[in-house]
């Protein structure tokens, strides 16, 4: 068993050099799937904001990150143009009769960035900023999503977005075969639209407004920060803060979001591979 096929996994950094837990988050994910199921799997990190640096199609599953800023203000640059052409070459592979399918996981501003290139809705800033450990809720269609499999409805997850895709342009889903899963906490002493927080774009294409790859980590020493503290608090209230605080601790919601939700991604992208190749 020492000449186990290679695995290579492609993590797209678009975090544009500023600091985060997020690239952390994919590496811990990916060394303990690796792990898990004893695969010679690898990965690239590839800076594509900072460097415009994008993968070609050597890799056999891609994880394309969060980060900060405006999802709009980045139409026409060198590095989202590039950005739109590996997905427009992932696609057209995954369409062809190519027997290794390309399984991409977009998390927040990539979401943000592929809900603009489809045209699936209206892209804002938010009133204020959402950050903290908040719930989310499956649509009846999210309920039968394989990523989804393991997690309670709703379920628990990292929220951090000063900018947001709202008012889903549910004609243009159905056109292009995509299906919304899951939708922002209800908010009824709010008057606001909730917004779009996961689709899955084609069978191999899948996307979440919010944060699967955060843990109880790095969430505590961003919560601990004092920016951070007070944007929780002036956003939802003191109680909801020391909630957050708690709930870092309980391992139904963010841990078991962060241990399930990834590692279902990469099951459906490489495991069953292996198993066929196997003959299992």
């Amino acid at each position: 068993m020492t000449d186990k096929t290679e695995i290579k996994i492609a993590i797209l950094d678009l975090y544009d050099g500023v600091a985060n837990e997020g690239m952390r988050g994919f590496r811990d994910i990916l060394e303990r799937y690796k792990v898990k199921h004893n695969l010679n799997l690898s990965y690239q990190v590839f800076d594509v904001r900072k460097k415009a640096q994008v993968p070609g199609l050597e890799f056999d599953a891609y994880i394309s990150s969060g980060g900060p800023g405006s999802p709009l203000e980045s139409e026409g640059t060198e590095w989202e143009k590039k950005y739109f052409q590996l997905m427009t070459k992932l696609e057209a592979h995954n369409k062809s009769e190519a027997a290794n399918k390309k399984h991409v996981f977009f998390v927040c501003h990539s979401f943000q960035l592929m809900c603009r290139w489809y045209g699936l809705g209206q892209i804002g800033l938010r009133r204020s900023p959402s950050f903290g450990i908040l719930p989310v809720h499956m649509t009846e269609a999210g309920k039968k999503e394989d990523v989804f499999e393991g997690l309670a409805e709703p379920f628990y997850t990292v929220d951090s977005r000063s900018w947001q895709v709202i008012n889903p342009d549910m004609d243009q889903l159905d056109r292009l075969g995509m299906t919304l899963l899951a939708l922002e906490k209800e908010r009824p002493y709010v008057d606001l639209p909730r917004a779009m927080m996961a689709i899955r774009f084609s069978e191999y294409f899948i996307a979440t407004q919010f944060h699967p790859e955060a843990d109880a980590i790095g969430m505590k020493l961003l919560l601990e920060r004092e920016d951070k503290k007070q944007e929780v608090i002036n956003e939802h209230g003191e109680g909801k803060y020391r909630e957050m605080i708690e709930r870092l601790e309980d391992p139904d919601k963010i841990m078991h979001t962060q241990s399930t939700m990834i590692p279902n991604f990469l099951d459906e992208a490489i495991l069953k591979y292996q198993r066929v190749e196997a003959g299992d």
